[in-house]
């Protein structure tokens, strides 16, 4: 390559390479950084989605000459659960898990349900999922508060936020130790 040219690749070619990511911070979907603080606000930087399934990684701090703590894992139930569907199609959810498999929240971030605004739209719907444990039971009447004439899309959602919630579990976590008697 001559040297002009290679003159004119580089600035493109460093422009491609910082563009998508600065600071360490993931900018290059609109909004997307808002909802990964949403569910991880004391994380100090997320690392692209990646892994099989995929997930993005939320990090805390770096004490000083050390390596960023892993606080937990952001994922697309669409793309974990692609053939769950709500009365009138997938509902795009964005999860967070952290490393004990403690769900950090929920982001219900696009649905075609008829009913959405009163079943899975509302900040209420999402909310009831911080803090529950992957191992809960996710079912709808019992764990999850059920909504008349939105039977379909709420169980439908409960049973994918639970089922992909399980694959990064088991794909990423460390089980807990169990302890002889």
């Amino acid at each position: 390559m001559s040297r002009i040219a290679a003159l004119l690749v580089l600035p493109a070619v460093l422009a491609l390479l910082t563009f998508p990511v600065a600071d360490g911070q993931i900018v290059d979907e609109p909004g997307l950084l808002a909802q990964l603080e949403q569910l991880f606000p004391d994380a100090a930087k997320f690392a692209a989605k990646s892994g099989s399934p995929p997930a993005y990684k939320a990090f805390g701090a770096a004490a000083s000459g050390q390596e960023p703590r892993l606080l937990g894992y952001a994922f697309w139930t669409t793309e974990l659960e692609p053939l769950e569907r709500g009365f009138d199609g997938p509902i795009k959810m964005l999860v967070g898990m952290n490393t004990d498999g403690i769900l950090t929240g929920v982001i219900v971030t696009e649905h075609h349900e008829p009913y959405g605004y009163f079943s899975v739209e509302p900040p209420e719907f999402a909310a009831q999922f911080k803090g529950k444990n992957i191992r809960d039971p996710f079912k709808v009447g019992a764990d999850v508060d059920a909504v008349a004439r939105a039977t379909i899309s709420i169980t439908s959602s409960s049973r994918a936020i639970r089922n992909a919630s399980r694959r990064i579990a088991k794909a990423y976590l460390t089980p807990a130790a169990t302890s002889s008697q």
